[in-house]
């Protein structure tokens, strides 16, 4: 018979043989971690390839949203990427930046959607935004021109 004992106080959690919770915090980030190309990660820090190694329970569970999505300034000069589930809350905290927000978008005025993409799976997202943070300016444009010929600007359409 397993006596379970309660208590707040992480060091008494290894007194009873027992991982502390933030052992069990440290495992569940790391669990949960990707390496820079957006691929999951297993417990030894390498990246899964084999089916059986992925973990079903990492997945997030029924139909979600995930958005990469580009916004550029009023001169379409600049442009930033970016990952949310919630694009157009997201884009509400992009207009409306803290008063002095040293934030990238803020400083550059980078309030404009030009380009976004839907998945159901943040892994696929998450690999996408890389992918593009890491093309040229000029495959971003084209990339751009063929989603939105005009670059208009899309904010009220979403």
């Amino acid at each position: 018979m397993t006596k379970e004992v309660l208590c707040n106080d992480p060091p008494c959690h290894s007194e009873h043989g027992e991982e502390s919770h933030l052992e069990k915090d440290k495992k569940e980030i790391h669990r949960f971690a990707l390496n820079d190309r957006g691929f999951a990660l297993n417990d030894k820090g390498s990246a899964l390839n084999d089916k059986k190694e992925y973990n079903k329970n990492m997945r997030p569970s029924g139909t979600h949203n995930y958005y990469v999505y580009i916004l550029t300034n009023k001169n379409k000069k600049v442009l930033y990427t970016g990952v949310t589930n919630d694009l157009k809350n997201r884009l509400y905290f992009h207009c409306n930046p803290k008063p002095f927000s040293k934030a990238f978008t803020a400083r550059y005025k980078c309030f404009y959607l030009v380009y976004y993409e839907r998945y159901s799976d943040i892994y696929h997202a998450i690999s996408r935004e890389k992918q593009i943070k890491g093309l040229s300016r000029e495959k971003k444009e084209k990339m751009i021109t063929d989603f939105n010929k005009q670059w208009s600007f899309l904010n009220d359409e979403i």
